[in-house]
């Protein structure tokens, strides 16, 4: 039996991170990093690293987990968000390039298997690609985000259905109708049983470990590593690969199976466990098999993949797109969102080469594709987002709407006062008195910790969209950010820090997704005095020119500093928000601040 030889390990693991992590830096996933790491260090070009059948086995778990993970992170109700119009996008996006790859290999006389594996690799796309660029971009509250999430979920899912049906055809090993019929049947079994387990069995066993008041994590991991590989195995039965099984068991696993808490701790040790450890190790072992004799060799045919790739997922969701009467602008702008490939694709290009049904230098085209395609997406996407917010086309699109406030003080009753009108707001404190004052104002409330989870679920917390931490201690409200993002998903947190060194401060507010209320270090008692006591002026300037949140409050400092910028009014569409951090303040839009 072969020995795991530890430096190779170590030295892989460490030049992953460093690559992963300069990739990230620049806007792009790991996997890019991880990628060109291998390539770098492997045969290709340096040979200090290479394969060895431990490194392979650690790289299968890997995939394997890592298939769990994305399954988990994918929610069914998304595609609600995106409706017809994600469909449609998904669709196009998918088959357009998906028909335009194959018929490339097949005029650069490759085989039929060969072009049906290209094919999935350029009809897919990346979901974490595009999480990533959407926050950075500042467009997760868009249609075109809400398009973009549906639109990789059902291509990532269609073509590990197709890849399912090749796994089957290539192990049946003869094309008559008997044995194709035979195949398909497992594969419908496979499906159809693991659904219902999915659906009905899972469930039952979640309620047990909950009326047992059974909450050791590990014990929970350990029984989601034994669903994951009996799905897997049963995958491998029906004659189809592990990573099947394993995508379907994280499908099932993410929600509606054990509480909301254990759940959420579980998708973070498989994103430790696959993403920070046996993932990398698969991806920069990928690099191992890229030849770069593919730019001398068959430099054609990666241009020609490439740009197939390119202009068939833009092209195809634009043309597919017009039916949802949203405009080909969008259309163009989703097709150049979804034009990054990511695991997926690369896993599937992987099982390929390790089945003999592509050879290393279609590996390599596909590699480089994915790298080539990724690089474009933040630069496309964010020309073609800027032409829609020129002309007025940009559509926003809350899937949560809704406010939290924690502080029921004459601060956060202010700032509920100016949102209360166009959605729903309540209202948490711990003080009773507190909390009857806002009853009597007409605001539903909620008396309880705001540490405790059960106060936040009183509060429909996981309907909720915004929650806004108004107290005059920074860590908690910090705390409570923290909590309202762990468990309940919420995805905006707005929290108050105070100037004062208590142990809080802004840097903290990464580490919870948050941004800072009022965009600056504020101190809540004077401003809570000044209300109850009527001593403050309500001011309003109307924006020129786009401005973001923490420039205008610099602007406005060197002026005066007794001001206090609270709610941004877009006359528009009669809309009010709350001032924070990372926030842009568009034309004709008008700040609300006091002095």
């Amino acid at each position: 039996m072969e020995e795991l030889n530890i430096l190779n390990l170590l030295i892989i693991l460490s030049s992953a991170w460093i690559g992963g992590s300069l990739a990230k830096k620049l806007g792009y996933p790991a996997i890019l990093g991880e990628l060109l790491i291998g390539i770098l260090l492997g045969p290709a070009l340096f040979g200090m690293l290479e394969s060895s059948e431990m490194i392979n086995v650690l790289a299968e778990v890997g995939i394997i987990l890592l298939m769990v993970y994305i399954g988990m992170e994918i929610n069914f109700r998304d595609l609600g968000k995106a409706s017809w119009a994600g469909l449609l996008a998904a669709i196009g996006g998918f088959i357009v390039p998906f028909i335009m790859g194959y018929y490339t290999i097949l005029f650069f006389d490759g085989t039929q298997m060969a072009a049906i594996f290209v094919a999935i690799a350029v009809g897919v796309t990346s979901l974490a690609t595009k999480s990533r660029i959407l926050v950075d971009l500042k467009l997760l509250n868009t249609r075109i985000a809400y398009v973009l999430m549906a639109g990789a979920l059902i291509s990532d899912t269609l073509a590990l259905v197709i890849f399912a049906g090749i796994i089957s055809y290539v192990d049946a090993g003869s094309i008559d109708s008997l044995g194709l019929t035979w195949v398909a049947a497992k594969a419908i079994l496979f499906f159809a049983f693991t659904a219902l387990a999915g659906i009905y069995l899972l469930p039952l066993l979640g309620k047990f470990l909950y009326k047992a008041n059974i909450t050791s994590r590990t014990l929970h991991f350990t029984l989601i590593l034994i669903i994951v590989l009996a799905f897997s195995e049963l995958a491998e039965l029906a004659g189809l690969h592990s990573i099947l099984g394993a995508f379907m068991a994280g499908l099932f696993i993410r929600d509606g199976v054990f509480q909301r808490q254990i759940s959420k701790d579980i998708n973070h040790i498989f994103h430790d466990v696959s993403v920070g450890f046996l993932a990398p190790i698969f991806f920069v072992s990928a690099g191992f098999n890229v030849t770069l004799e593919v730019f001398q060799t068959d430099l054609w045919m990666l241009i020609t993949v490439t740009a197939v790739a390119m202009i068939g997922k833009i092209v195809g969701t634009a043309v597919f797109y017009l039916p949802s009467g949203y405009g080909w602008r969008e259309g163009i702008a989703v097709g150049t969102g979804m034009n990054g490939r990511g695991a997926v694709e690369i896993i599937i290009a992987g099982i390929g080469l390790q089945m003999g049904i592509i050879t290393s230098e279609i590996f390599s085209i596909l590699v480089f594709m994915a790298i080539f395609t990724t690089l474009t997406v933040p630069v496309l996407l964010t020309w073609t987002t800027k032409w829609l917010r020129s002309r007025g086309e940009l559509i926003t699109q809350e899937s949560r709407s809704g406010y939290i406030i924690l502080g029921a003080n004459p601060l956060g009753l202010f700032i509920a006062d100016k949102l209360n009108g166009n959605q729903d707001v309540v209202i948490i404190d711990g003080n009773r008195e507190h909390i009857m004052e806002a009853k009597e104002r007409g605001y539903k409330t909620v008396h309880g910790n705001i540490l405790k989870e059960e106060t936040l679920e009183d509060a429909k917390a996981i309907e909720k969209g915004t929650f806004i931490a108004l107290t005059g201690n920074s860590e908690i409200n910090l705390l409570a950010a923290q909590l309202a993002d762990d468990a309940f998903f919420i995805p905006n947190k707005i929290v108050l820090v105070s100037p004062n060194k208590n142990g809080a401060d802004v840097e903290l507010l990464d580490k919870v997704n948050a941004t800072s209320m009022f965009a600056n270090k504020t101190e809540l008692e004077p401003w809570s005095n000044r209300i109850t006591s009527g001593n403050f002026k309500e001011n309003e300037q109307k924006i020129e020119e786009e401005i973001t949140t923490r420039e205008w409050v610099k602007e406005h400092q060197d002026i005066n500093n007794e001001i206090l910028p609270v709610i941004i009014i877009n006359t528009e569409g009669n809309h009010t928000r709350p001032f924070h951090y990372n926030d842009d303040i568009l034309p004709g839009e008008i700040v609300l601040y006091l002095s």
